[in-house]
């Protein structure tokens, strides 16, 4: 999912991009050079540099990643000269030369509009809780005009000045979760000026934004799942607290690393595996009780915020496989028998690579899903940002 053939050196040089304007903003906050919005830091300029275009101009992004290695030789002849007088005319000379003769990419393509907010992220983690504060939320403020699906055909779309877009399809997920932010607590406007979105920010607070983010990201998985059959976009598992028989609870996202499998309880019964590390998901207590040796999240909500990114009402018995980077990547529904490729749900758009060293052939379908996993790991880009 999201991948192409060059996924390692163009994931590497947007990652560096991210990275070098992380730095950059903490130092100017150290400096006490920004302004702080919303509890963070502000990006002090109306544009930034975006790695999401490179994904679709490669052409631009090997003369952006040439560019970064000249300008590095240029850095490292700038740092000889300042310390080799005696070459120290050649030495600018050729740094000149090399800033001169970089092979600069479009600025339309690596540049994006900014906001304050475009560098912040999520303080809630993901979390099912706020999935379910998002949910009210939701339906308080936006299900008039984005419609209760999030589809955008609200009982006042037709009303407003551009048509709300589909919070299932790409929008959402092409924009910085920042981005996202600022938009919601200060509403959108057209090319003219002229207010399309109103502003939220009188009537949310910064952590009621975060929740309503939350909400649209499950709930626009899920409408992505029944339209498309797949999750067309990446998404994680609702983190919720963890109860292991005779250990202290920990949040679901500590097995990072590990495989998981969830498992909504009210199912058939299931063997340990060694493979995946499982954690039974329960709405109540009663439920969990049926399940006290093992690892169990009873909570009401997370349940619910799981219904609605597995796109399924009836939950129990639903099987769900994170891989070792934190990606729900399969379903396996209630009842069936065997695990096959068709559950996997969230696939890579290029061919499986070969692992390192030998894989066993294993006989049963969980395994082979297993080895396709791990041979096609998750590249995702979320507002020109490597998740």
């Amino acid at each position: 999912m999201n991948a192409s053939p060059e996924a390692g050196w163009l994931n590497l040089l947007i990652g560096l991009l991210q990275g070098a304007q992380l730095q950059l903003l903490r130092l100017l906050d150290a400096l006490g050079l920004v302004a702080q919005v919303h509890g963070e830091p502000a990006w002090p300029w109306a544009h930034r540099l975006s790695g999401e275009n490179l994904l679709i101009d490669l052409g631009q992004a090997r003369r952006l990643g040439l560019t970064v290695v000249v300008l590095a030789a240029a850095l490292l002849l700038l740092v000889l000269a300042l310390l080799w007088r005696h070459r120290r005319i050649w030495l600018l000379a050729a740094t000149t030369l090399l800033w001169v003769a970089a092979p600069w990419p479009d600025a339309n393509v690596v540049l994006v509009p900014a906001y304050p907010t475009s560098f912040q992220r999520s303080p809630t983690g993901f979390t099912a809780d706020s999935i379910e504060r998002g949910r009210v939320l939701f339906a308080a403020q936006c299900v008039a005009c984005h419609g209760a699906d999030g589809l955008g055909q609200g009982a006042l779309a037709a009303a407003q000045p551009v048509w709300p877009p589909n919070l299932a399809g790409p929008l959402l997920w092409r924009r910085a979760d920042g981005d996202v932010l600022w938009h919601l607590l200060h509403g959108m406007r057209d090319r003219r000026g002229s207010p399309t979105m109103p502003a939220f920010g009188s009537r949310l607070g910064d952590d009621d934004a975060w929740a309503l983010i939350d909400f649209m990201k499950a709930q626009g998985a899920g409408q992505s799942l029944r339209a498309a059959g797949l999750w067309t976009q990446p998404i994680s598992p609702p983190d919720v607290a963890v109860q292991c028989a005779g250990k202290p609870p920990r949040m679901l996202s500590g097995w990072r690393g590990q495989r998981l499998r969830i498992v909504a309880a009210g199912g058939q019964a299931l063997q340990d595996d060694p493979r995946l590390v499982t954690v039974f998901l329960a709405k109540d207590g009663a439920a969990a009780a049926s399940h006290a040796g093992d690892c169990v999240a009873e909570s009401a909500t997370a349940w619910d915020a799981f219904s609605l990114i597995a796109a399924t009402p009836r939950l129990a018995g639903t099987q769900l496989i994170v891989d070792r980077d934190g990606w729900l990547r399969a379903r396996g529904e209630p009842g069936k028998g065997a695990w096959s490729d068709d559950d996997l749900l969230c696939r890579t758009d290029q061919p499986a690579r070969a692992a390192p060293g030998p894989i066993p052939l294993p006989p049963d379908g969980l395994g082979a899903l297993i080895a396709r996993m791990d041979a096609e790991p998750v590249r995702f880009v979320k507002g020109g940002f490597v998740h």
